[in-house]
This record gives C-alpha cells, sequence and structure tokens, in this order.
C-alpha cells in the first residue's frame, strides 16, 4: 500500500521553512501532495498558478513530490488522491492551538485522515511567508530564507509596485 500525504498551505511565497517540512515528509512517505490552497481570507501577492510554479521548481529534486491545488474542504482533497495523512509544520506553542482546531474538525469530517505535525527546525521557527514578503518589499536580504528562485520572483513583484 502506497503511504500518501498531503501537505496544505497558502504558500504565498514558500520558504526554506515551508521546504523543511516537505522534504522531511517526502521521506517518510511514498508520495506527497503539496496542495496550494486558495484562502479566502488571505489577499495573496503571487498568482495561485505562479505559487504553484514557484513550488513545482523548489521540490523538482523530490521525485515523490506532486503540486496541486484545491478549494474546498482538505478532506475531501486527501480523499481524492487515496491519501491518509495531512502534515502539518509547526513552529511555535502558537501554531499549536491553531493547529489543532484544524486536525479536531478533521477527525469530525472523516477519521480515517491522520495529521502528523512536523516541528520546523530551530532555524526556521521564525520564518513566515508574511515575514519574507514584509522584508523583500523594503529590499531586505531574504537569501537565507526563501530558495533563488523565489527572491527573483519576490524582486520581480515588488519591482512591478
Amino acid at each position: 500500500m502506497t503511504k500518501i500525504a498531503v501537505v496544505p498551505g497558502s504558500f504565498d511565497p514558500i520558504t526554506f521553512g515551508h521546504l523543511d517540512i516537505i522534504s522531511r515528509g517526502a521521506s517518510v512517505f511514498d508520495e506527497i501532495h503539496v496542495v496550494v490552497l486558495n484562502n479566502s481570507t488571505k489577499k495573496s501577492l503571487f498568482t495561485l498558478e505562479e505559487r504553484m510554479a514557484l513550488i513545482s521548481q523548489v521540490t523538482s529534486t523530490l521525485p515523490n513530490v506532486k503540486v496541486d491545488t484545491f478549494s474546498g474542504l482538505l478532506v475531501e482533497y486527501a480523499k481524492s488522491v487515496n491519501a491518509h495523512a495531512i502534515i502539518r509544520g509547526l513552529r511555535a506553542v502558537s501554531d499549536f492551538e491553531y493547529e489543532m482546531q484544524i486536525t479536531s474538525m478533521n477527525r469530525v469530517l472523516d477519521k480515517s485522515i491522520e495529521t502528523f505535525f512536523i516541528m520546523t527546525n530551530n532555524q526556521y521557527s521564525f520564518l513566515s511567508s508574511s515575514i519574507v514578503k514584509e522584508v523583500a518589499k523594503y529590499g531586505g536580504d531574504i537569501s537565507e530564507l526563501v530558495p533563488k528562485q523565489v527572491e527573483d520572483a519576490l524582486k520581480l513583484k515588488f519591482d512591478k509596485s
């Protein structure tokens, strides 16, 4: 039986913290679906297509990673790809409370899908897409926070605005 997991997020943009969680998940599961969710409560800098393209580029060395998008309930997407696991990254205690609520709701919706929490490496515990965008917007050095492709894409976005 193939062990399939889903790594959901808005990935606006993908960071080294995200990549840490994805690559560690890819070493445990046979197949990882990185699912770009369109969060209607957030205003995205990158389009859905741009985010998917960036994720595809920076995960190209991980042959068991697939990139997809979905709007709706995550458990429905997981069922559609025969995934029995959701992987979520935790940076700090503050993440846990929110993630616990989501996980509990997902368990109500489908008890057969387990959630696995992966603690991010300490070097990424402060890192978020929002922080990266803020630093990039004002021309700060983000080379240790995101892959080169993402750094270049951010520079292009902020040069246009």
